[in-house]
């Protein structure tokens, strides 16, 4: 994880931030499994969660915004994929690509960097050996083309 401050509300932290992000990929990922509803499964993770060191906050806003955005952030990763389409991914890349896509779009107050860093990382603790090199490059398209442009 970066070592770099994100820019944030004060008092929270970015190992709480990175605890939250790890906790949304995995609430994404039961989403797609499941097709539950979001606030079941938000409501399950705080409950499971709460002696976690957490933005529980933050979790919450990321999994239901991932949710209700999905059609955007799919047709979005999906320009910047080559080879496969969006819908070959393993559902843990989807989760993680959602999650960063997610952030990347509608939380343009923090350092992109940040972003595909802690995509990076979540790739290497949750996804197969070289998912986080695919992670970084589709990522950074995002950035170099949706957000610089």
């Amino acid at each position: 994880m970066s070592n770099e401050t994100e820019n944030k509300p004060r008092g929270v932290r970015p190992f709480e931030r990175h605890m939250a992000r790890q906790m949304a990929v995995q609430a994404i990922y039961e989403w797609q499994m499941t097709g539950n509803q979001a606030s079941d499964i938000i409501r399950q993770f705080i409950e499971d969660e709460k002696k976690k060191k957490a933005d529980l906050d933050y979790f919450s806003e990321v999994v239901a915004g991932v949710i209700s955005h999905v059609s955007t952030l799919d047709e979005t990763t999906s320009r910047y994929i080559t080879g496969r389409t969006f819908n070959d991914l393993d559902q843990v890349d989807k989760a993680i690509l959602r999650v960063g896509c997610y952030e990347l779009l509608f939380h343009r107050e923090l350092d992109y960097k940040i972003v595909i860093n802690e995509g990076i990382e979540l790739a290497k603790s949750f996804a197969a050996a070289d998912s986080h090199k695919f992670v970084n490059g589709v990522l950074d398209k995002i950035v170099k083309n949706e957000l610089k442009a």
